[in-house]
């Protein structure tokens, strides 16, 4: 549990809090009997608070992107499953394909 994850979780904490002052603001003023215009300065700078540490949480957690290359250094790994009887070879994507295309082996 890094300090991304963290901040992510603090900044959900923000926006449901934010949500919340929302809901307790409208309360108000249905019981002062005004018309809603929009919600206050400070539970919009809290929204956009919310919604920075969330969003650098979203992008710092997941980690390193991976290279989608066959040929790249970083897949030299293959895995096949445990369960090797239900891998069908003899499909009719064979008829499909053209005679002249020659699987890498």
């Amino acid at each position: 549990m890094g300090i991304g994850f963290v901040v992510g979780v603090l900044g959900v904490l923000i926006l449901a809090h934010a949500a919340y002052s929302t809901i307790q603001y409208r309360g108000l003023l249905k019981i002062t009997e005004e018309e809603f215009s929009g919600p206050p300065i400070n539970v919009v700078v809290e929204l956009l608070l919310g919604l920075v540490f969330s969003m650098w949480a979203a992008l710092t957690v997941p980690g390193n992107f991976l290279s989608i290359y066959p040929d790249s250094e970083e897949n030299r790994i293959v895995s096949l499953p445990a369960n090797l009887d239900f891998i069908i070879f003899n499909h009719r994507g064979k008829a499909v394909s053209s005679a002249n295309i020659k699987l890498k082996h």
